[in-house]
């Protein structure tokens, strides 16, 4: 038997990896980041444990890069649907909806995320991040910011604080009213975006709610659609 090809072998890794993300997410957002371990993981990915420890240095970091992976999919998706736009203030609204709806429809995921970014270890840049970083600050630009260095940073700590108001156990704030504090800021119209619907769940489809798999795709036809 003739060994595999390097883009094999490349591809195959790519593959574990999507599934670990996926799986990271998952289970968190079912458990909690204390009682999902690296074990729980690698086993619902169907993957050897040991592969964890090859492409990531601790569950914090595989949780973290599983989560921003998750946060800059969504966001581009919601950046990049139809109707398309080149439109700042419809892209920011769109911005803003896309990570609020992740705080709205996946509480326990993004409550884990915000205090692993309090603990010791506190913010650890990866990949995912960084396409995230990069998704804002374009966002920032079409908006017409002149100074897309300093206002980025404010872009990402107002909805970090927004996240972190809306999945707050005990005292939650209700999303429409973060939203309508962030509109006002970056003086967006109501309209614009996916205005939230009587019933609360802000315009989104049940099944864009709960099916993350797309985003962690192991099948490069399926990443395409």
């Amino acid at each position: 038997m003739s060994p595999r090809s390097a883009l094999v072998n490349e591809e195959l890794r790519r593959r574990s990896k999507e599934r670990l993300l996926h799986a990271a997410v998952e289970l968190v957002d079912e458990r909690g980041y204390e009682a999902t371990t690296l074990g729980d993981i690698a086993d619902r990915a169907g993957s050897a444990r040991g592969l964890v420890s090859y492409y990531f240095p601790g569950k914090r970091q595989l949780v973290q890069s599983a989560v921003h992976r998750l946060m800059h999919r969504t966001l581009e998706e919601a950046l990049e649907r139809e109707p398309r736009t080149d439109d700042g203030g419809e892209r920011m609204a769109r911005a803003i909806d896309a990570i609020l709806g992740l705080a709205r429809d996946r509480p326990v995921l993004m409550r884990q995320h915000m205090a692993g970014l309090l603990q010791a270890e506190g913010f650890l840049p990866c990949p995912e991040q960084r396409r995230l970083a990069e998704l804002l600050s374009d966002t920032v630009a079409r908006h017409g910011s002149r100074d897309v260095e300093s206002d980025y940073p404010m872009l990402r700590a107002l909805l970090m604080g927004a996240v972190y108001a809306a999945v707050m156990p005990g005292a939650p704030m209700s999303v429409p009213m973060l939203r309508a504090e962030l509109f006002k800021r970056y003086r967006l119209d109501w309209e614009m975006g996916v205005p939230p619907d009587p019933g609360g769940t802000g315009g989104t489809k049940e099944k864009d709610r709960t099916d993350m798999a797309r985003f962690f795709a192991t099948d490069p036809e399926t990443q395409s659609k």
